[in-house]
């Protein structure tokens, strides 16, 4: 007769069978015993490069694309004003087409500075990865040039070191960055454009200059003011499973 095996109740499925028992099938260094966790955080850290690449492209892209709007503009508003001078509808002209180039700057700006969360978030994500290298190789930690802890410190160190943590250091910083620049550039345009609107109703010049330069400064020390408290709201929303040691609380 043909013999059969029939699998007794002790053979029970489990989550995930790896050597140990159902205690290692969670989180923590358990799972990282697993041989299969080591190709499961490589392919991780490739995605998180991947995802990092793709909002460079984008966050450039953006950048490059009201910057080649704007200055099309300008020189279609230059050419124009070649041809019917310093008049009323020159202005009028000017007034609309400087507030729809304010407009794709902030558009551009809210994006990209979306995408430099986004990146800050993948940072985070590939240290926390090499923290897990560290936990399954220890004694690694002086063939890495970059940290493996997550805090927000240690995240942010890949763009200069501890000394860029300062306030003044930090927004110093923020100004060489595409959001920075943008802003800048957007102020700018906020600027011109209450110089064209004074100018269109009382055509003075001076006091068009005075009032372009007034909300210029006042477009820039808003900006300065929403950024910061955009950044203290980002980094407190961050969670840390890995600080580093002495590492203090979350700060912008």
């Amino acid at each position: 007769m043909e013999e059969r095996f029939v699998p007794g109740p002790a053979a029970e499925a489990r989550p995930m069978d790896t050597p140990g028992g159902d205690d290692r099938a969670g989180t923590g260094p358990a799972a990282i015993d697993d041989p299969r966790a080591l190709q499961i955080l490589t392919t991780e850290h490739w995605s998180l490069l991947t995802a990092r690449s793709l909002v460079y492209n984008e966050t450039f892209a953006r950048g490059g694309m009201f910057l080649a709007f704007l200055s099309a503009t300008l020189l279609v508003l230059g050419l124009i004003s070649t041809a019917t001078g310093f008049s009323d509808a020159f202005l009028s002209v000017a007034a609309i087409v400087l507030a729809l180039d304010l407009f794709i700057g902030l558009a551009s700006l809210g994006r990209i500075s979306a995408a430099s969360n986004e990146d800050i978030r993948y940072l985070q994500g590939m240290n926390r990865l090499r923290h897990a290298y560290h936990e399954m190789v220890p004694g690694l930690e002086s063939y890495f040039i970059t940290s493996h802890h997550d805090d927000m410190e240690s995240v942010l160190a890949i763009y200069g070191g501890p000394e860029e943590f300062s306030q003044a250091r930090g927004i110093a910083h923020g100004f060489t960055t595409m959001p920075g620049m943008i802003a800048v550039i957007c102020s700018g345009v906020a600027g011109g454009l209450v110089a064209v609107l004074v100018l269109l109703a009382t055509h003075d010049p001076f006091l068009a200059g005075a009032a372009g330069l007034i909300g210029f400064i006042g477009w820039f020390v808003a900006a300065v003011a929403l950024a910061l408290r955009a950044v203290d709201r980002f980094v407190s929303s961050v969670e840390s499973k890995f600080p580093a040691p002495g590492a203090g609380p979350p700060r912008p």
